[in-house]
């Protein structure tokens, strides 16, 4: 018998052959719920343990001027964590392929529809900025702040996801204090197609100091985890303030595009503590 959650995601297109759009259709957005994940981690939409938004980044957004030359930019989408839904990404690629042959008045109408869609799909408001090619250039290629941990001395026999391997994270007698640690070797796989995910993660926390070997081995092993980039980010932000217990906490995962499409899902817990900045940090490997 399936289970719930494969019944949730059986309409996905994602995984599946699929004919690619010649004409813009909104209805091509499909949506995810965001508890279908929170269940497994005892998270519920009406007492969130963090705040957050996904940063969308969309390198092939483009259509069809009224005199007939296709207009070209970059979009930064911008979905809240607290929104019943995420985007599905496949839909969201097909969404976009639909704008390529249709004909739209201006850049500010064609901001106004994605809004308009993506904010139906997940159903909260969501952010769009849409950038020409030089506005995007100028905001340049950035590295994660703090220490990056993947140099640490640890030996590495398995990857399947061990949240255990954090009860070793902090001990009892570590001096409390407040730092970034960062690591390049964030890798899972998506939910339904197995396809791997690449990223970087980053962690800012007040508390008592992190093992920084053992938080490698726990990122590690995500290597073979099947998971959603946004759920991954809120499973290591819950893991971590479960057994850090930090007054404060950010997990910041840059993922590398598949499709035209990246995610940088952000969570933390306090709204200050979302540095706009920050989460638009496009890396090297993006």
């Amino acid at each position: 018998m399936p289970t719930p959650n494969q019944d949730t995601l059986a309409h996905l297109k994602l995984g599946q052959a699929t004919d690619y759009p010649t004409q813009f259709d909104a209805t091509l957005l499909q949506a995810v719920p965001r508890q279908m994940n929170r269940d497994s981690l005892n998270i519920h939409a009406d007492n969130l343990p963090f705040v957050g938004r996904d940063l969308w980044t969309c390198y092939e957004l483009s259509w069809l001027q009224p005199n007939g030359v296709p207009a070209v930019v970059i979009a930064e989408v911008e979905v809240p964590a607290d929104s019943p839904n995420l985007i599905e990404s496949k839909s969201f690629k097909l969404y976009l392929n639909g704008y390529n042959q249709s004909i739209f008045a201006s850049t500010e109408v064609v901001a106004k529809q994605l809004q308009t869609d993506l904010s139906g799909c997940a159903n909260s408001t969501v952010a769009v900025r849409l950038y020409s090619l030089h506005e995007y250039s100028q905001l340049g290629i950035s590295e994660l702040p703090g220490d990056c941990i993947d140099h640490e001395p640890v030996d590495i026999h398995s990857y399947d996801y061990q949240p255990a391997i954090l009860q070793e994270l902090v001990n009892a007698d570590a001096q409390h204090v407040k730092e970034s640690l960062h690591s390049h070797l964030l890798k899972s796989n998506c939910l339904i197609t197995n396809q791997p995910d690449w990223g970087s993660v980053l962690i800012q926390y007040q508390g008592r100091q992190i093992n920084r070997a053992a938080l490698l081995a726990y990122l590690v092993s995500f290597r073979n985890h099947n998971e959603f980039h946004e759920q991954c980010v809120e499973r290591i932000y819950t893991d971590l303030q479960r057994y850090g217990e930090f007054s404060q906490l950010t997990v910041l995962a840059r993922y590398t595009r598949r499709g035209g499409l990246d995610i940088n899902p952000m969570r933390a817990s306090a709204p200050e503590l979302l540095d706009p900045k920050l989460q638009r940090a496009r890396l090297a490997r993006q």
